[in-house]
């Protein structure tokens, strides 16, 4: 993947001024009408991910020449996402490093934006950025040459020239307070218990575990807790887990917020539980109800004969394993 800015540079030179550069076409977005459209969702992708929501944004703006290129305006590809041999999505032909090359092609341009995410999350040879802190863009944006995300030999110092000349690095320092906010919310939907929450002294610790992480068994099911910053990416990699695994393993889909103290079990839950019934507290979920007790909630929904999606109602009992 490449940046391409050969025809900006002879622009430039042969230019009558810089202002040159910027001239907008009609209809076009300017840099600053892109940065108030899409810098929402690039902090929200920092919260998910731990990536800085200033290099998310450079990305976005260098790749996609604020959102006016071809692959921004006819495939919503903000990243300059090539295909990849996984990639069973939908695809754009465009000339870049060769002629008619494909390209990831999206039907919202916030779907650009989750897939930079994961993209990223999911390679190896990111894996270095993601122990990085969220305020270190200069270390993201060499980080990124240096893993191969671009062959442009310039492409960090312009990523850093576009955060620094918008002040891009003031999003990163949201983090804390949008990770609180978005805790806050999810405290007041009572998502979050503290019964979900499981106390680490009520469960049997396992040796062994990696990366400075303690294991615990809930139900013969081994869990660990979240730290604060982590991601669901690092615990993968911690445990040698693939990230569709482990969101498999937690009934969890891609782009949930992973909060300090979160129960994270990383092996298959069991169909059913010691315990014959629960009674459901106020605000409680299915999903919360499954996590508790380290139970497949799809298993929980067929034990209670329950429509997928259904949430029990406040004093009834749900049974965690059939009753003879």
């Amino acid at each position: 993947m490449m940046y391409r800015n050969a025809g900006v540079f002879l622009l430039f030179i042969f230019s009558a001024g810089f202002s040159c550069l910027h001239a907008q076409k009609p209809g076009q977005m300017t840099r600053q009408e892109y940065i108030d459209k899409f810098k929402d969702e690039a902090v929200r992708e920092m919260i998910i991910y731990k990536i800085p929501a200033s290099i998310i944004l450079a990305q976005a703006l260098l790749e996609s020449e604020n959102g006016n290129s071809p692959l921004a305006v006819k495939a919503n590809n903000h990243f300059g996402i090539k295909c990849h041999k996984e990639w069973t999505g939908k695809t754009f032909m465009y000339d870049d490093d060769e002629k008619n090359e494909c390209f990831r092609k999206y039907d919202d341009p916030l779907d650009s934006y989750r897939d930079h995410s994961e993209f990223l999350a999911s390679r190896d040879h990111y894996d270095p950025l993601f122990l990085l802190d969220v305020t270190d863009y200069k270390g993201w944006a060499y980080g990124l040459k240096q893993a191969g995300y671009a062959t442009n030999p310039s492409y960090p110092q312009q990523l850093i020239r576009i955060i620094e000349d918008n002040h891009l690095y003031d999003l990163d320092k949201l983090f804390d307070k949008e990770y609180e906010k978005e805790i806050s919310a999810l405290k007041k939907k009572q998502v979050i218990r503290g019964k979900e929450i499981l106390l680490p002294d009520h469960f049997r610790a396992v040796n062994n575990a990696p990366a400075g992480r303690t294991l615990y068994i809930n139900n013969g099911v081994k869990f660990t807790v979240a730290r604060r910053k982590d991601t669901f990416y690092r615990i993968a990699v911690d445990f040698g887990l693939t990230l569709s695994r482990l969101y498999k393993y937690n009934d969890l889909k891609p782009g949930c917020i992973l909060y300090e103290g979160q129960t994270i079990y990383v092996e298959k839950k069991k169909k059913h539980a010691a315990k014959g019934y629960h009674t459901v507290e106020p605000g409680e979920t299915m999903h919360a109800i499954a996590q508790e007790y380290a139970v497949r909630t799809k298993a929980l929904y067929r034990i209670n004969q329950m429509k997928k999606g259904t949430q029990p109602s406040p004093g009834s009992r749900i049974l965690l394993r059939k009753m003879k």
